[in-house]
């Protein structure tokens, strides 16, 4: 069986910056290879044409045309003439592809299209509450409606999905799968009343109700400490760097206490996980967040927010706290009470990681999404 991969990102020295889309990808690709499937993926939209491995998954990067007409379609038909060199000469059985964008829209190919629902643009703007442009929505529908299945992250963006483009299509839902040996718990130490923050610093991953939250913290325990890890983004709303939001909500107090970390190699993310005393994730928009389960799987207590997808990952008061990150006083309250109570903290982490390796560990994920690919080869 040789399974290929479309997508606009994907992690690696040799390509462009990539974030959870990417991951999710790579950790898929790892585990079929490991079980003796054959994998290629197409990063598309890169800075040139090359063919490479990592760790025997064939990476074929695809450099944009730069069309000045119809560069979103003419695009698409170039993407599918290399694409689909490589499947005959290849003996690729399937293609999965992202929702994002609609990018398969008018792409046809010679074996099935699998697309996988981690979040429309439209899904993102509908929890938002924001306009989405008529061109995505129509793109999106449209890479849907002809795809042979689709597959999603979580049941809550299947739902929603179904409902935003009223499909009647069957969904199968498959978690994301994240390897347990790689992210683990590491014998560092924990610095004290340290609070991590790790993603893009955007206003969807609910960063901006974060600072507000912090405010209150602080004003209970000034010695707190707050990391965010991640690239600034501008603003949708305000049009600013969302970065500079988050430090204008900030008291003066609280300012002293947060550090800003840009970026770091992602074989650092780890090591940076490990030694907080907690990690907050207060997202209003996700499918089925790696971070969230990078986190558990390092045995860290986590206070997250509750909405959809967070409650087929956390189980509140097991393995974290699931609050509505508008709630700011409660918030700040659960944030305080996990770094008071140490053992607290710890029981939630052996917890999280035990849902981690019981539900989302690769080997069960990888085995799940092989035995969907089969299927789909047979029919």
């Amino acid at each position: 069986m040789h399974i290929a991969f479309l997508t606009p990102e994907y992690p690696h020295k040799n390509l462009k910056r990539s974030a959870g889309l990417g991951t999710s990808i790579k950790n898929l690709a790892t585990g079929l290879i490991q079980a003796g499937v054959s994998v290629t993926v197409f990063v598309v939209f890169q800075q040139e044409n090359r063919t490479f491995y990592d760790n025997n998954i064939k990476i074929v990067s695809i450099s944009r045309k730069g069309y000045k007409f119809f560069g979103w379609y003419l695009e698409r038909k170039h993407i599918q003439h290399c694409i689909q060199q490589e499947i005959t000469s290849s003996n690729i059985d399937i293609i999965e592809a992202p929702d994002w964008t609609g990018i398969t829209a008018f792409m046809k190919f010679s074996v099935p299209i699998v697309i996988r629902l981690h979040g429309t643009d439209a899904y993102f703007c509908n929890l938002e509450g924001r306009k989405q442009k008529r061109k995505n929505y129509f793109l999106e529908k449209t890479a849907l409606k002809q795809a042979n299945c689709i597959v999603s992250v979580s049941n809550f963006t299947a739902n929603k999905t179904k409902e935003i483009f009223a499909l009647k299509k069957p969904i199968t839902t498959i978690y994301n799968g994240i390897n347990t040996e790689t992210f683990k718990p590491l014998e560092a130490p924990v610095a004290e009343n340290a609070i991590l923050y790790f993603g893009t610093i955007i206003r969807k991953k609910g960063v901006l109700e974060l600072a507000r939250a912090f405010n209150i913290l602080i004003e209970e325990k000034p010695e707190a400490t707050l990391q965010l890890l991640g690239k600034d983004v501008i603003d949708v709303f305000e049009k600013k760097s969302t970065l500079e939001l988050f430090f204008n909500i900030l008291s003066d107090k609280a300012k002293k206490q947060v550090i800003y970390l840009e970026e770091v190699h992602y074989s650092k993310v780890a090591e940076i996980i490990s030694k907080s005393s907690l990690v907050t994730l207060p997202s209003f928009a996700e499918a089925f967040p790696m971070t969230w389960l990078e986190a558990m799987a390092m045995e860290k207590a986590l206070v997250t927010s509750n909405i959809g997808w967070a409650n087929e990952l956390m189980i509140d008061e097991v393995n974290g706290f699931t609050i509505n990150p508008k709630d700011h006083q409660k918030y700040a309250s659960r944030m305080k009470m996990l770094l008071d109570d140490s053992s607290l903290s710890i029981k939630f982490g052996i917890n999280a990681r035990k849902r981690v390796l019981d539900s989302f560990d690769t080997t069960l994920i990888v085995a799940k999404n092989i035995s969907f690919f089969k299927n789909l080869i047979k029919q």
